[in-house]
């Protein structure tokens, strides 16, 4: 897993600052620019994970964040499953502004390595793909998911495979599952960006 130079894989990985990284994506959002290139890596990371996470809902109204949304890529997936109350979070404006009409009830521009605006147990699941890699969301934001999410609610997510030791994801989800906070349900290597040759860990968690 270390020794794929996963970082070099793709220009915005080797961003050092948030700064950096909002000024990318501001700019790859320039006549859908993202999008296109989404399609042309396979990004299989969306579907991957909205099909992970309908296995485990059975119920269409559940109430779901999805966590650094980007241009909707997960919630058009969540929503062609027939999921009706989706709600989407992402730090930049110009990714908000190319999500299509009727994805999501409500979007917000948010910073997920701050503390969440949220109360306790507001939603059913949570979706986050993505938004685990290089110079993005550190893992903390386990812990506000953690606590947002209802009990017994689910939190979904993929983790580029190049940081999963190095950002300390590893410790982070054995810490909540050693203080009972959440139970993993199913963790395995996954499809991400298949054309760049980049893999991730997706898992589902639930609240206990």
């Amino acid at each position: 897993m270390d020794n794929k130079d996963t970082d070099s894989k793709i220009p915005i990985y080797k961003l050092t600052s948030k700064e950096k990284v909002l000024d990318y994506y501001d700019k790859w959002a320039n006549k859908a620019q993202f999008n296109q290139d989404m399609i042309d890596w396979n990004y299989t990371a969306p579907s991957n994970t909205v099909h992970l996470l309908d296995q485990y809902i059975d119920n269409k109204n559940a109430i779901i964040l999805d966590a650094g949304c980007g241009t909707g890529l997960a919630g058009i997936e969540l929503k062609n499953k027939g999921y009706v109350n989706i709600h989407g979070v992402d730090f930049s404006q110009r990714m908000l502004d190319l999500i299509p009409h009727g994805i999501y009830q409500t979007t917000e521009l948010i910073d997920l390595n701050h503390p969440l605006k949220f109360e306790n147990d507001t939603f059913d699941a949570i979706t986050c793909v993505g938004t685990f890699t290089y110079g993005h969301v550190k893992a903390h934001a386990l812990y506000e998911f953690v606590r947002i999410v209802k009990k017994q609610g689910l939190i979904c997510f993929t983790i580029n495979e190049g940081i999963y030791k190095e950002y300390k994801f590893d410790k982070m989800m054995d810490e909540l599952s050693k203080n009972n906070l959440w139970k993993i349900i199913e963790f395995a290597k996954s499809s991400y960006i298949v054309n760049k040759d980049i893999e991730a860990w997706l898992c589902i968690a639930k609240k206990k």
